[in-house]
């Protein structure tokens, strides 16, 4: 069975907390969306995620959910990526939550969350 993905957002990676934060402004005056703070992140809406240090993949990180992260990982795996486990997050019941795929793709880390 064949898995739904949906985009998440995209992160990009930034050298510092001040470029995040004009990025995330910028991205959200040119297409009319709220800016807002995170942890690690500025966010220009829920599309963007302007990382204040770099962080995985060159350029940053494409984010996709799924309904069914272990169903979708074990499609993955049937297509010959591999996963970082080093990203592995689970939650409290032990389920896995999100994680990134090995390789880059065009200068991108590829992080697969659960829905």
């Amino acid at each position: 069975m064949e898995n739904n993905f949906e985009l998440e957002h995209i992160g990009i990676n930034t050298a510092n907390e001040t470029q995040a934060q004009e990025l995330a402004k910028q991205l959200s005056m040119i297409f009319n969306l709220i800016p807002r703070h995170g942890q690690k992140s500025e966010f220009a809406g829920d599309y963007f995620e302007c990382m204040k240090a770099p962080f995985l993949g060159t350029n940053g990180h494409i984010a996709m959910r799924t309904a069914d992260l272990e169903s979708a990982v074990a499609e993955l795996e049937a297509k010959g990526l591999a996963f970082n486990m080093d990203t592995a997050a689970y939650d409290e019941e032990n389920k896995l939550k999100n994680i990134y795929l090995a390789d880059e793709f065009g200068g991108f880390a590829i992080h697969i969350l659960r829905k």
